[in-house]
């Protein structure tokens, strides 16, 4: 017990010191993260928008196989960025196996997924409430497309944030392309992950802090989100 009380003491001292070593595994972990979200985000609320607009054969398919990819295995993921990047992958030339480069890769391949379904079931409803004034107007599909995005834009974001939240949590697929290289691709999960291992606890529960607090973080910013909808839609 005395061991576990001194490493949330060192823990603490870490953070409150501002532990360059620490700092930089949160700051790479941040970098990855909102870049795969950034990314994820701008190919989702595309889709999104585009599987509530446009029908066609085959529509409602590709809305089965993104709900089914939102329980996409991270280390299946993980495991195919690698096979692509890989030497004698099709990619291998470039490179960017083991670089965070290839991280946000396999993020993006991730989050994307989650971000197009959650959009989907978001914006179907907000157009079937705005059909009649689309057709009165005559607008076309990239009109209708653009006017969802824009009117949903605060659910958009809550969807936004739960990509984030799953991004930041991720360790399985950014150990497998990344390799957890210390000082180029090590973040904040698969340090704890290798920190545990070693018995290292202080670092790793101060890690450990900071991932909760980013979680907290992610949960309160939605609940903030969805309460200050609610309370324009009853004004």
């Amino acid at each position: 017990m005395g061991e576990i009380a001194d490493a949330f003491w060192i823990a603490f001292n870490l953070l409150l010191s501002f532990d360059k070593e620490l700092y930089s595994i949160i700051g790479l972990s941040l970098k990855v993260s909102l870049s795969a979200v950034a990314i994820s985000c701008a190919l989702g609320f595309t889709i999104g928008a585009g599987l509530s607009v446009y029908r066609f054969p085959g529509h409602r398919l590709i809305i089965i196989i993104l709900n089914a990819l939102m329980g996409l295995p991270p280390v299946v993921v993980g495991l195919i960025v690698y096979l692509i990047l890989s030497r004698s992958g099709p990619l291998g030339v470039l490179g960017l196996l083991y670089t965070p480069t290839a991280m946000i890769i396999a993020q993006v391949m991730l989050i994307t997924p989650l971000v197009a379904a959650l959009s989907i079931q978001m914006l179907e409803e907000l157009h079937l409430e705005y059909d009649e004034f689309f057709r009165s107007l005559r607008l076309t599909n990239f009109a209708k497309m653009k006017t969802l995005l824009w009117d949903g834009r605060r659910g958009l974001v809550t969807v936004g944030l739960a990509g984030f939240g799953r991004a930041i949590s991720e360790v399985g697929a950014v150990m497998i392309v990344g390799g957890n290289i210390n000082h180029l691709t090590r973040i904040m999960t698969t340090a704890i992950a290798l920190e545990t291992s070693k018995g290292t606890l202080a670092l790793a529960l101060a890690l450990g802090i900071i991932l909760i607090g980013f979680s907290l973080a992610v949960n309160a910013a939605v609940m903030l989100l969805r309460s200050n909808s609610k309370g324009q839609r009853y004004a």
